[in-house]
């Protein structure tokens, strides 16, 4: 089972509402993404913390549903 792009794009908004989020599907296969996320949430962490965030937003996806996301974080 893959996790569509769409869907990525809910749980993320779902705990940051203010994120500007772009996905790419790297692989055309909805299991190779590369998403960019601009946040206030982000603002004053580390680049380790702020990608922990997005992993928390996908609720245990990551590594199941989602094989592979390639993440770039920056502050709003």
């Amino acid at each position: 089972m893959t996790l569509k792009l769409e869907e990525i794009k809910k749980l993320i908004k779902e705990s940051m509402p203010d994120a500007e989020i772009s996905i790419q599907d790297l692989a055309g296969d909805e299991n190779h993404y590369s998403a960019t996320i601009i946040s206030k949430v982000f603002s004053g962490k580390s680049k380790i913390d702020q990608h922990k965030l997005v992993y928390k937003a996908l609720k245990g996806k990551m590594g199941n549903e989602l094989h592979a996301l390639e993440l770039n974080t920056k502050e709003n």
